[in-house]
């Protein structure tokens, strides 16, 4: 069912999110505090779905960003923490949502909130966390940060749309692919980044230096996670290994191997992801196309690049704790590769 991707010799060194997560550690720690008292309800459902998937682990990259990206802003207030919370509860309202659309049995190692109590408690429970999310931007007050918070949630909603669009179709083209990740993935990472320097009255090139960090970073994520899909563990992917395959997703890894393909190669993505037939068998010779077509490592390299946009987009700001905490995240995401 996969195998790990072998696309470097040695990493002994590997990066880690460590240092994002000490720079960040006690304002995390009120996020926490924040997601818990938000998600209580008179309703006795809501909390018991929410915290099923807020307390099944996960690393909160896209939280610690803004709290660093504050941070390094010399932001002294707390409204960076309602607007952590309200980046964490927007993505986790994404992923109920994610879960039921994409009929997935296994999110974070555990059974998804679908399977254990339906799909409608899980569509609701993840519209509850969106108004939440909301209120928390309210509570804020800053206009801006509004602005951009609430554009990328009508931006992945789009995205969601979009993917519709591109599952099952082999005829999908790089270029479309990552319209619908810059939209999915990357704007909430982009928004995520950007709320941060908005809030501690940055100038626009520091807050368009955090946007651009954030949407390149989110690019390098699911990009990863897509090379991961066919090469990489349960463990790293926080989902199971061949959910795309098995959904018939068309992510990048796919779109490259179908272009470079022979007509044989051509007609097994068409036998697996679109007429469904995706066994274990079938995984398994999905990564032989993969790897035999080059798709996995230029995956990886693609990943690379907006890693190293995002490296530069932050290039100019001041040196600081948590401007090198935020450069480590960057290597951290491809790492996982690994």
């Amino acid at each position: 069912m996969g195998v790990v991707l072998p696309f470097e010799e040695s990493h002994k060194d590997k990066a880690s999110i460590a240092p994002l997560v000490e720079v960040t550690a006690a304002g995390m720690e009120q996020v926490n505090q924040a997601i818990i008292a938000r998600t209580s309800s008179d309703v006795a459902l809501i909390p018991q779905v929410a915290r099923y998937l807020i307390d099944s682990g996960g690393k909160r990259l896209r939280p610690m960003v803004t709290i660093a990206a504050a941070q390094a802003c010399n932001y002294s207030g707390d409204a960076h923490i309602r607007l952590a919370a309200s980046v964490e509860f927007m993505h986790t309202a994404t992923l109920f949502h994610d879960d039921v659309v994409d009929e997935s049995d296994a999110r974070r190692g555990k059974r998804t909130a679908r399977l254990v109590w339906g799909n409608q408690e899980s569509v609701l429970v993840g519209d509850f966390l969106l108004g939440q999310a909301f209120r928390l931007m309210v509570d804020v007050g800053s206009l801006p940060a509004l602005d951009v918070l609430s554009n990328a949630a009508v931006t992945i909603a789009e995205g969601e749309v979009l993917q519709l669009g591109t599952a099952k179709n082999t005829e999908t083209t790089e270029d479309e692919y990552l319209q619908v990740i810059r939209a999915k993935t990357a704007a909430l990472f982009s928004a995520a980044a950007e709320v941060g320097p908005i809030i501690a009255d940055a100038d626009r090139a520091v807050c368009a230096a955090f946007r651009s960090y954030g949407a390149n970073l989110g690019i390098a994520f699911q990009l990863i996670d897509d090379a991961l899909d066919y090469g990489g563990t349960a463990r790293n992917l926080g989902k199971n290994v061949g959910d795309d395959f098995r959904e018939g997703k068309v992510t990048l890894p796919v779109v490259l191997a179908y272009r470079r393909g022979s007509d044989a190669d051509r007609a097994f993505w068409s036998r697996t992801l679109v007429a469904g037939e995706t066994g274990p068998a079938e995984l398994d010779e999905a990564v032989d196309v993969l790897e035999r077509n080059n798709a996995l490592a230029d995956t990886v390299e693609r990943a690379r690049h907006y890693g190293a946009m995002a490296l530069d987009a932050l290039a100019p700001l001041p040196e600081s704790k948590c401007k090198d905490a935020l450069l480590e995240a960057v290597a951290f995401c491809i790492s996982r590769a690994y």
